[in-house]
């Protein structure tokens, strides 16, 4: 008499899709910073378009994906200075995500410009739950705050010559990780001037300067050559 021995049943319970969406699914943060969504819009501007203005509720952040923005102040005289020249990658407006309720400047694009607008309660969530973004937000403030400090001590100590080809080398994103421009984005000899306290007479001559010892080519727009860094590095 055979007796029937029970066969093993391995029973599987289905996969949690949870488990099986955080495997294939990671957070891409350039996807994130390029495309509209929940929280977050994609902004076109004309060339001199103003974005925002000095005084204005402090509501949202702006990554510029094309284009420049021009960032303003005025003082109480009326007397107008250009605080900074942004570009494809930076960041504007990040001063509400620290509590500040105005906007501190005036942000105006020097070209046609394209940017995601993300509101500040998406930004904080973001920051929070993603840490390559977080990692990347944090690491683009402390360059911009070291900037902001070197363009500091450049005021305080360099000569309008050298803050000109400082600036240039600047807008030209000469020592950054990505490869620099060699043509500058339309910035007038007013706008340099403003950048570097000094008058578009002085801008004017020290551009005909750079021009002639062939360290840039300027017809309509700026061409900036490597050797304009010899002009900083020369004390």
């Amino acid at each position: 008499m055979n007796s029937s021995v029970p066969r093993r049943v391995s029973v599987r319970g289905p996969r949690s899709p949870l488990k099986a969406k955080s495997k294939t699914l990671a957070f891409d943060v350039q996807l994130f910073l390029d495309t509209a969504g929940l929280g977050r819009k994609v902004g076109k501007f004309k060339a001199k378009e103003t974005i925002f203005t000095q005084g204005d509720a402090a509501k949202n952040v702006m990554y510029i994906q094309t284009g420049g923005v021009k960032l303003t102040v005025v003082n109480e005289t009326g007397r107008e200075a250009v605080v900074a020249i942004l570009g494809p990658g930076d960041f504007l407006g990040e001063g509400c995500l620290a509590g500040q309720p105005c906007c501190m400047a005036t942000a105006v694009t020097i070209a046609p410009t394209q940017g995601l607008i993300i509101d500040k309660e998406e930004m904080i969530r973001a920051l929070h739950m993603e840490h390559e973004l977080s990692d990347r937000f944090i690491t683009y403030m402390l360059t911009r705050n070291i900037r902001v400090e070197a363009d500091l001590v450049d005021q305080l100590f360099n000569s309008s010559e050298k803050r000109l080809a400082r600036t240039l080398l600047l807008l030209a994103r000469f020592g950054e990780d990505r490869p620099p421009h060699k043509v500058l984005p339309k910035v007038s000899q007013e706008m340099l001037a403003e950048m570097i306290g000094t008058t578009r007479s002085r801008v004017n001559f020290f551009m005909n300067k750079f021009r002639k010892l062939g360290f840039i080519q300027y017809n309509g727009e700026i061409h900036i050559n490597n050797s304009l860094l010899s002009v900083v590095l020369h004390d």
